[in-house]
């Protein structure tokens, strides 16, 4: 059973150690700046979420908070590790993370910035309901800004 759990003293090694695709690793952190980012967004309540199977770690999300309008939850990373890949854990996972946001209630919605090459991950995202925000960052202008209204 996928559940989701806080990374703690006793569990962050074991996060470190996730691993994703080779293809993968163009479009993602590795788990360590994953948790890393976590800490430097402190300030923007930026907060690292384990993806647990059974009492396995398999992934690791950072969402934050834009601190910039439109205020809202920000997906910064989302990611399972290649051994766990292709089983829909990522759905899954996906699924619970919007809902504990919707739990939560801060925020209306979460958005999200995809590379245009990463097919897999977009489906992922459209399936779990997010959609093109129509923003173009010109930084980025490789990547889609996603947006899913948790209010739905």
């Amino acid at each position: 059973m996928i559940h989701l759990v806080d990374i703690t003293e006793e569990n962050w090694l074991e996060a470190a150690k996730l691993r994703v695709t080779e293809q993968q690793q163009a479009f993602l952190d590795h788990s360590l700046g994953i948790l890393a980012r976590g800490y430097v967004y402190r300030s923007c309540n930026g907060r690292v979420i384990g993806i647990a199977k059974d009492e396995r770690l398999i992934g690791l999300a950072l969402v934050r908070d834009f601190t910039e309008e439109p205020l809202g939850y920000d997906l910064q990373q989302f990611m399972i590790d290649r051994e766990h890949q292709g089983k829909g854990y990522g759905s899954e996972a996906l699924g619970l993370i919007l809902e504990l946001l919707r739990t939560e209630g801060r925020y209306p919605h979460v958005e999200v910035c995809v590379n245009r090459a990463d097919a897999p991950a977009l489906r992922v995202y459209e399936k779990a309901g997010f959609v093109d925000s129509g923003y173009i960052d010109d930084e980025l202008p490789h990547c889609i800004n996603l947006i899913c209204h948790l209010n739905k």
